[in-house]
């Protein structure tokens, strides 16, 4: 009884300095490095961003930054791994608009997406544009609407991985337009982007960084900018909502989240240096040079976003019948 009592006291003592601990981290955080989890493979545009932006957070906050590069499974086990550390926000995680995708189209996570991650703040928001092979009779995406409707089936489009923006992108396309394109996966965009300028496949959702020389060089024909703005980067280029498709929307954010429960006072710090370094103009012209467009948010609304994404993203699994795996 004695031993037990010992072990208990001892227990509650251990959990009585970690709880002294994170209550007293936001006036020392941080102390040591950072670690950065990237949940892709080394030299993927999620990986580019978070290079793009350590240095200048690390200098802000003080500490290094270390990027942990955790790929597979689609980002679940980097994201897995962010979810289960400490709340103590020496670890953040660096995601892709396609965080909001995952749980609509896997079965079982072994986190909760909304639960056990904290927002932290967006870095910027990725264009794709929808480019098709110039062999295809389209110069409009009101043009291609009625190619494809007088071709139910017989029209492919590549995509980078099954449950992804690029794929997710090309449904909800197919929802609002009433028409029937094919999803092909590939890779990676290099191949996906070669297929389509050899004609093997018709369309894709491709990254600015990507596809902007071809288009500029002829090899690929734009038919609009999947966001609710025009691209600086293509400012010729339409919507495709304001081309034809009312509604049509598919935004390539990119933002740092943290595991749940890490102090506010840390998130808000942190948060605040994100911002502070996405408004410089070194920060904006590097990220450009990738197809983003710098943006800073609160926590509360990058929250608020990717929940909204969630539920949208729900719907149009539901809609295009995508199975869930």
């Amino acid at each position: 009884m004695r031993r037990t009592v010992k072990q208990l006291g001892a227990a509650l003592g251990a959990a009585m300095f970690t709880v002294a601990a994170y209550a007293a981290a936001p006036q020392n955080y941080p102390n040591r490095p950072v670690r950065m989890i990237v949940p892709f493979p080394p030299g993927g545009t999620v990986d580019v961003v978070a290079r793009v932006v350590s240095p200048a957070l690390s200098e802000r906050l003080g500490q290094p930054i270390v990027i942990d590069n955790r790929g597979g499974a689609n980002a679940i086990i980097g994201t897995d791994l962010a979810a289960k550390a400490p709340p103590d926000g020496y670890t953040l995680l660096i995601v892709p608009a396609g965080h909001a995708i995952t749980p609509n189209v896997t079965r079982k996570l072994p986190y909760d997406t909304v639960k056990d991650l904290s927002a932290v703040g967006l870095i910027g928001n990725g264009v794709y544009v929808l480019v098709i092979n110039p062999a295809v009779p389209a110069k409009t995406i009101n043009e291609f609407v009625t190619y494809l409707r007088s071709r139910p089936g017989q029209v492919n489009y590549a995509s980078t991985g099954y449950g992804n923006a690029t794929h997710l992108a090309g449904e909800l396309f197919n929802v609002l337009a009433g028409t029937n394109m094919v999803n092909v996966i590939y890779k990676g965009g290099g191949p996906a982007l070669t297929d389509v300028i050899s004609g093997q496949v018709s369309a894709l959702f491709a990254g600015i960084a990507s596809s902007g020389g071809h288009i500029k060089s002829g090899k690929l024909r734009a038919l609009g900018v999947t966001t609710a703005r025009r691209a600086p980067a293509l400012p010729d280029v339409p919507t495709i909502a304001e081309a034809g498709l009312p509604g049509y929307e598919v935004d390539g954010w990119y933002g740092v989240l943290t595991s749940a429960k890490v102090p506010a006072a840390i998130v808000k710090r942190v948060n605040a240096e994100i911002n502070a370094v996405v408004a410089t103009e070194d920060a904006k012209q590097r990220l450009l040079t990738v197809g983003l467009e710098a943006r800073g948010s609160t926590p509360a609304e990058f929250h608020k976003m990717i929940v909204n994404d969630i539920a949208r993203w729900a719907t149009v699994v539901k809609k295009a019948r995508i199975e869930v795996q």
